[in-house]
This record gives C-alpha cells, structure tokens and sequence, in this order.
C-alpha cells in the first residue's frame, strides 16, 4: 500500500509540477508559432511582391529595331518639348517632325546641334528651312500669294567611338568606330490657309565596320490642319519603305551573309494649342507602331520674357509597357535681334534612365 501511495505521490507530484508551468509552456507555444505565422506571411509575401521586383523588364521589340538615332529627336527645341512637335507652326521649325511644316516658317531658319552623351555617343543635328511665297496679279489684289511651298534639308550624325578591338586571341588590335547618318530633304504645299501636305525623302548611311556599311531610302508624309487660332492637328507616317541592307560577304568571303533590317513604320497623330496673348504653346502626339508601342509625348513652351522660351516636356510614354523608360526635359532658347539677323542659343536636358549620365544639348539659330 505504501508502495502504491508512494507511486500516487510521484504521479501527484509530477501533475501538479506540470500544472505549474503550463503558463510558461503555453507562452512559449505562443510566441513560436507568432514566429511561424510572421515567417508565412513573410514568404508568400516574398514569393508575391519577390518576383516582380526582380524580375526583368517587359521585352520591347522597338528596342532591337534598326535607327534608333533617328528616333532619339531633333535639336534642343524638339527634345526639350518631349518631340512631339508634328502639330507645331510657330518658330524655328525643321522637317523631321512634319514636312508640311515648313511652309508656315516665318524667314529663313538655319539651325544646328550637338549632343553631350554618355558611353562615347554622339548625336549632332543641322537643318536648313525656308518657305517659298509665289505671287500673281490676282493673287496681289487678294492680299495674298498666289501659292506658298515650304524646302526643309537637314543631316543627323550619330555613332559610338573608342570601341575596343581585339582579335582571335583577345589582344588589343586598334579602337573602332560605327557611324549612322540620316540625310532628309522634305517638299511641303499650302494648299488653303488652313491645309498643308509635305513629303520628305531619307536617305539613311551605316557603317558599321570596315567594308560593313549600308543605306537605305525610306519617305516621311505629312499633314498640318489649321482649326483655328488657336488650334492645329496634325497626321503623320514615318520611315515607309525604311530599311537596311546587309551584306557580309567582304569580310567572311563565300560563308557571309545578306540580310535585310526593317525600320518600324510610325503613325503620329498630334494637336498643338496655342495662346499667343500669354505667350505660351502646348503641343502633344500620340504615336502608334507596327510593333506594338503606342506612345504619348508632351511638351509645352512659354516666352517668358522678350526673346527667352522656357520648355518643358516627356517623352516615351509607353502605354503598351509600363516597363519602358519615360524621359523628361527641360530647356531654354535666348534670341537677340542683330542688324535684322535673329541668333539664338538653345539647350536642352533630357533625363536618361539606363545611362551613366544624362543628355545635354546645346544649339544655336540663325534666322534671316
């Protein structure tokens, strides 16, 4: 019986020494399995949210599409105003945004420009436009000429320098360099005061490597219609035909290659707003291609005071892909009056996301 009651003591013993810490146990229960659920929650979270962050950004087939440069805009006006000028008739106007604009340019405007890039680039401007006003008698007794038609001429070099050659045995050999150039002479006709139609004809030139070139002819048509004062619109389709044309053969003999690289076609839709009593024009675009991008551009200029424009503007907003890179701008034109010659000054930034440093672009005008 002692026996028994001894082993009833033990049993007792035991309970009521559990019974004493089962606050503790309970605590320590808990707090693990807080520590369990917070470590759920924080691997679906990563599992979610992990991926996306680290994952690449969505493939573009604009970005492996040949003439990149030509796209890149033209001048620090245009960039600065996020090039999407198709719809504008008012200052120093160039071709490469509209050909029929030219026939609304007031004097004759000479232009160039060059870039400050990163990454040994380069990307220079010029242009050259002038409007033409035919006259008759009748026309004289209207008030008006009897025709008006617009030339616009320009060149955009571009290329990357201090290329590091080496050969089969990857020893230093020389530094090379590609060069790209887009030659472009644009007709325009006034057909009403409130209608114009221009056509420009481009002639692209690569060279790639050595005895590695190409060139290719592609055509830009556009149109301008005047709404009124204060309203125009714009149609634009850009780089029909545009291609380029490969042949590797000098350098790889019978085992090289012909290839053909296509630009991609542009269809630009713009409208342009402006207000000449507080001095400041708004102008946007709406740019669809053929490989699937439909960009917005935005851009707006404000003559702040006699002869000094400020612009600001964004680009390349892509509603097909939230991953591309959009770019904002920013800059500034100063005129001064010599002897009846306006010369001016321009620059122009414009932010790039994926380069070591931004873009820079400075000009200079002349109009007479």
């Amino acid at each position: 019986m002692k026996e028994i009651f001894n082993c009833r003591e033990v049993n007792c013993n035991i309970i009521l020494s559990l019974s004493r810490d089962d606050k503790s146990v309970r605590l320590h229960f808990d707090k693990l399995s807080v520590t369990k659920v917070f470590s759920l929650i924080f691997f679906i979270f990563f599992l979610i949210f992990g991926t996306t962050l680290t994952a690449q950004p969505k493939f573009s087939e604009m970005s492996v599409k040949p003439g990149a440069f030509s796209r890149m805009g033209f001048g620090p006006r245009g960039i600065g105003m996020g090039n999407g000028l198709s719809a504008l008739t008012e200052g120093n106007l160039v071709a490469y945004y509209n050909p029929a604009s030219s026939v609304f340019q007031e004097g004759n405007s000479f232009q160039t420009g060059y870039s400050f890039l990163s990454l040994d680039r380069s990307l220079n401007f010029i242009n050259f436009t002038r409007k033409f006003e035919f006259r008759s008698s009748r026309a004289e007794n209207l008030g008006k000429p009897a025709s008006v038609a617009g030339i616009s001429a320009g060149v955009i070099n571009s290329g990357v320098s201090k290329i590091d050659g080496r050969d089969n045995n990857g020893l230093k050999t020389k530094d090379l360099s590609t060069s790209e150039n887009l030659f472009f002479l644009a007709v325009a006709n006034k057909f009403s005061d409130k209608f114009a139609l221009g056509l420009t004809v481009k002639f692209y030139y690569y060279k790639l490597y050595e005895e590695i070139t190409s060139t290719g002819v592609g055509f830009d048509i556009g149109a301008i219609y005047k709404l009124n004062e204060n309203f125009n619109i714009s149609l634009m389709l850009v780089d029909l035909n545009s291609k380029y044309k490969w042949d590797t053969s000098p350098i790889y003999g019978q085992q090289g290659l012909s290839s053909e690289s296509e630009f991609p076609l542009l269809k630009r839709i713009g409208i342009r707003y402006n207000n000449p009593e507080n001095k400041f024009l708004l102008a946007a675009e709406f740019e669809n291609s053929n490989v699937g991008t439909n960009i917005i551009k935005l851009g707006g200029e404000y003559n702040i005071y006699e002869g000094l424009f400020l612009r600001a503007g964004i680009d390349q907003i892509n509603l097909s892909n939230e991953d591309w890179a959009v770019k904002p701008a920013a800059g500034f034109s100063y005129f001064y009056n010599l002897d009846g010659y306006n010369i001016g000054i321009d620059y122009a930034f414009m932010l790039e996301p994926y380069s070591s440093s931004d873009r820079h672009i400075i000009g200079v005008n002349f109009n007479f």
